[in-house]
């Protein structure tokens, strides 16, 4: 048998144990080369530059090509990126351990929320319902000093809320007690609750807080000037015109007091007369007149 007799039955052979031929259009596509790939990539990133994936590739070929410039720059970018994602997630984790904690204490497991609070704050410390539930919990165990820094970085990340500048006036007010604490945090309990009032005038139990703090100084015109703000901003609120009336009378000012004192009967009155003429002669009810509170969905806090 000769060599190319040989070759033949080789070839032969071969033939016979390889499967059928696949058809032209299930023929399998060569791979890409690099600078096709690269190309491909770069095409992708136009359309999309925040393409993680794309831009990781992206570094892995100019490395692969040993265009080490091009791949640190391209790396750099992926690092960025990644960066931001894990921030995005982190952020969302905390958020989920801080619902968790809010929903134990809803079922009253109160060292169960405490706990994932914590969890939240360890992963985001910045996180706003964590620093709120978590503070307002430990405010209500009496550990006031814990809670004072949490309520403290609270105000920092969300410096226009009300709510919150009125939890830690109230942890202030209490760790000036000198049974509780050596500090002396009255001013900044003031401080704080003035805070609330700039944010929310229509407070009236940060009003009424730091009325109490100005009698208890023996600063009754300090009073007076916040509830005089107060009857201002809430008209129809009876309490703030009867504490007026008794600071003004604290502070001797009894002539303030009786016209303060006809200022509300004449406030009421009116309003009395308004409601007997509705009671008389009723709106219709239009769609226009349907309040929607009702219905609104309750908040997560």
């Amino acid at each position: 048998m000769t060599d190319e007799d040989m070759t033949k039955m080789d070839a032969g052979t071969d033939r016979d144990t390889q499967p059928d031929a696949k058809p032209a259009d299930e023929a399998v596509e060569a791979p890409l080369s690099l600078d096709e790939e690269m190309a491909e990539i770069k095409k992708l990133l136009e359309e999309d530059p925040d393409d993680f994936q794309a831009q990781c590739r992206l570094g892995e070929i100019y490395f692969a090509k040993g265009m080490l410039d091009e791949a640190l720059e391209n790396v750099s970018k992926a690092i960025t990126m990644a960066e931001s994602i894990r921030k995005q997630m982190d952020q969302s984790l905390a958020m989920y351990y801080a619902n968790r904690g809010t929903i134990h204490a809803t079922k009253g497991n109160i060292d169960d929320a405490i706990a994932q609070y914590r969890k939240a704050l360890e992963i985001n410390p910045r996180d706003v319902l964590a620093l709120f539930n978590l503070g307002r919990a430990l405010y209500d165990q009496d550990e006031y000093m814990e809670a004072m820094p949490l309520l403290e970085k609270l105000v920092d990340v969300t410096p226009d809320d009300p709510i919150a500048w009125f939890q830690l006036a109230k942890v202030y007010e209490k760790l000036d007690l000198r049974h509780i604490s050596d500090l002396h945090t009255i001013d900044s309990a003031i401080m704080a609750y003035r805070r609330v009032l700039e944010l929310d005038p229509h407070n009236l139990e940060a009003a009424f807080a730091l009325m109490e703090i100005y009698l208890n100084l023996r600063k009754p015109e300090e009073a007076i000037g916040v509830l005089e703000a107060a009857v201002e901003s809430n008209p129809d609120e009876p309490l703030a015109y009867y504490n007026l009336i008794s600071t003004y009378e604290k502070a001797k000012r009894f002539a303030e007091a009786d016209q303060t004192r006809e200022r509300l009967k004449q406030r009421f009155a009116s309003r009395r007369a308004a409601t007997e003429s509705k009671d008389k002669y009723p709106e219709p009810l239009t769609r226009s007149t349907l309040s929607l509170e009702a219905w609104a969905s309750p908040s997560w806090y």
